[in-house]
C-alpha cells in the first residue's frame, strides 16, 4: 500500500507540474461557478471505482482478457489501473491512469502512463447524459501517437461496455469500434485515503 500511496503522490505532482498556466488565466467564472461545477461532476467516475475483470475484442489483436482496479483519491482523482492478462496469470500489456476535474475547463483531464512512455498521453472527457465519453492520444512518446474516441456506457452498478474509434491521422478519419470492451465488477469501490501523515509520529 505503501508504494501505491508514494506512486500516486507523485503522480499528482506532475499533474500540477504540467497544468498550463493559460486555463487558470482565461477563466472568468467565479468561485461560487466553480465549486458549483465540482460539485456536479466530483462523481462522474464513481462507476469506474472498484476491481473488475474484462473481455475485449480488438481490430488489431483479436480476443483477449484482464482486471481494471480504480480508486478515488482524498483530493478527488481516480487512478486506475488497466492489465491484460494471459491463461496463465502472465502480464501483455498494462498502462495507469490519472484522471482528475478542471473546473477552470469544466472538463475531465487525463494522462495515459506506461513504462517509459512518460506524461504525453493526454485526453479530455465529458459526462453526456449517462454515458461517459473521453478523446485520448496514446503512444505519443513512441513517436507513433494514436487517437482513440472512447465511450463508456450501459453503466451499471456491476457492470460496464466500453467502445473506441481510432484515428492514425490525427481525427482526420476513424475506424469504427476499433475495440470493445465489457467489465464485470469483483470487488467493491475503493478509496485511497490521505498520502501524507496529519499527526506526527
Amino acid at each position: 500500500m505503501n508504494h501505491l500511496r508514494f506512486f500516486a503522490g507523485f503522480l499528482l505532482a506532475a499533474m500540477l507540474a504540467i497544468t498550463p498556466l493559460s486555463a487558470q488565466a482565461d477563466s472568468k467564472r467565479s468561485p461560487e461557478q466553480l465549486k458549483a461545477s465540482y460539485a456536479a461532476h466530483k462523481s462522474d467516475f464513481d462507476y469506474l471505482l472498484g476491481d473488475w475483470e474484462f473481455t475485449s475484442e480488438s481490430q488489431d489483436y483479436g480476443k483477449f482478457g484482464g482486471r481494471w482496479s480504480a480508486v478515488r483519491l482524498e483530493t478527488g482523482q481516480i487512478l486506475d489501473e488497466y492489465r491484460v492478462i494471459g491463461d496463465h496469470g502472465e502480464t501483455f500489456y498494462v498502462t495507469s491512469t490519472i484522471r482528475a476535474y478542471n473546473t477552470q475547463a469544466d472538463r475531465w483531464e487525463l494522462i495515459g502512463m506506461n513504462a517509459g512512455g512518460g506524461l504525453q498521453d493526454f485526453g479530455t472527457a465529458q459526462r453526456v447524459n449517462s454515458e461517459m465519453h473521453i478523446e485520448q492520444k496514446f503512444g505519443v512518446a513512441e513517436g507513433k501517437p494514436i487517437t482513440l474516441r472512447i465511450r463508456y456506457y450501459n453503466i451499471q452498478p456491476d457492470r460496464f461496455s466500453w467502445s473506441a474509434d481510432r484515428s492514425t491521422d490525427g481525427g482526420q478519419t476513424w475506424v469504427k469500434d476499433f475495440q470493445r470492451i465489457e467489465a464485470h465488477r469483483i470487488g467493491p469501490s475503493r478509496e485511497l485515503g490521505a498520502l501524507t501523515p496529519t499527526k506526527k509520529p
